[in-house]
């Protein structure tokens, strides 16, 4: 029998009852790379993320990106799957940080996945792996997806993660980011995409690397160790692109900080994603959280969600912030954790 199950405690005093569904506090849901995906005609919010929640049959896990719904941001139904990686799918290790937008009246899903297939990999560097994001598409936020191509539109011998779609000038964009793992200092790339998301048009272009940003630190430097070794590297995670109210484009990221994980802002001199961008000299959040979205609340409110802390007890925190128009603030906490 197959059964989708919630792969963490789901402790009693967290149960509620919203609307005859069942649900879970969200401080209850360990849940990484959160995204929100509001719907105004049913008044819900979809959240995708990076979870333990899978699909088990006969109780062998199967990978599948998973969706859960709220009306309120703080109860949470239990999750579904949208797309459940097939067994033959090029990258069977890893499903990360879903997104799913909205474009030309269809839903589109940005996911980064991963494979055992190796790539060379540069000496006294981890082992580089075939990593990439994928695009899939569907007619509801709920699937089923299917893959547009047969394979990544980031670079096939990169190391890619973290796409994300953006229109300018009425052609779409992905941006992601090119990891650590495999040069070192991580950065935001961007590439065109056909009209119909389908595949990339052209090579990458790099926006910038983490390093520019003066807040960042080498996370070896910090104490950092991946896979029990510490590298001197620098980490470019969770891009968000954001047009304020006057015009400004600016991108949300994380990597990190003095102290902990951290969000940082970096604003488009020319106000296209081609930059050239500089970097804001104090980090938007600094206390071991990140990979940030924003979305608008049905009520109005600009609201920023992260992962906090940036380890494996993960929750869903929001933030209403304040649009000063060449930068954000935040404003406070929505919510109880």
């Amino acid at each position: 029998m197959t059964r989708v199950v919630i792969g963490f405690a789901l402790l009693l005093v967290g149960l509620a009852t919203v609307g005859g569904a069942a649900t879970t506090h969200r401080s209850e849901i360990r849940i990484r790379d959160p995204f929100v995906l509001p719907d105004t005609a049913t008044q819900t919010y979809y959240v995708y993320g990076t979870t333990t929640a899978g699909i088990f049959d006969g109780g062998i896990e199967r990978k599948a990106v998973m969706v859960f719904r709220t009306k309120d941001l703080d109860h949470w139904e239990d999750p579904t799957p949208v797309w459940e990686v097939p067994a033959d799918h090029w990258g069977r290790e890893t499903v990360w940080a879903p997104e799913v937008h909205r474009y030309r009246g269809r839903y589109y899903l940005f996911v980064t996945i991963t494979s055992k297939e190796t790539l060379p990999t540069p000496e006294g560097r981890p082992q580089n792996v075939r990593r990439g994001t994928e695009i899939l598409v569907a007619d509801s936020p709920l699937g089923p997806f299917q893959p547009l191509g047969r394979g990544p539109q980031t670079p096939p011998n990169w190391m890619a993660l973290d796409g994300s779609l953006w229109i300018e000038d009425d052609v779409p964009y992905m941006v992601f980011c090119h990891e650590w793992a495999q040069i070192m200092d991580g950065s935001f790339d961007v590439v065109r995409l056909a009209d119909d998301l389908s595949k990339a048009i052209g090579e990458p272009r790099l926006l910038f690397h983490a390093s520019a940003a003066p807040w960042v630190r080498c996370r070896g430097d910090i104490g950092e160790l991946y896979q029990g070794k510490r590298y001197h590297a620098y980490v470019s995670d969770g891009n968000w692109l954001h047009r304020t109210k006057t015009g400004t484009l600016l991108m949300l990221w994380s990597s990190y900080g003095p102290r902990k994980y951290a969000v940082g802002i970096a604003r488009s001199t020319s106000g296209s994603v081609f930059g050239p961008w500089e970097q804001l000299p104090e980090p938007l959040w600094s206390d071991d959280g990140g990979h940030p979205m924003l979305f608008t609340t049905f009520d109005g409110r600009l609201v920023m969600v992260i992962h906090q802390p940036n380890r494996q007890v993960e929750r869903a925190r929001f933030f209403e912030v304040e649009d000063l128009g060449d930068t954000l603030r935040i404003k406070g906490e929505i919510g109880g954790t």
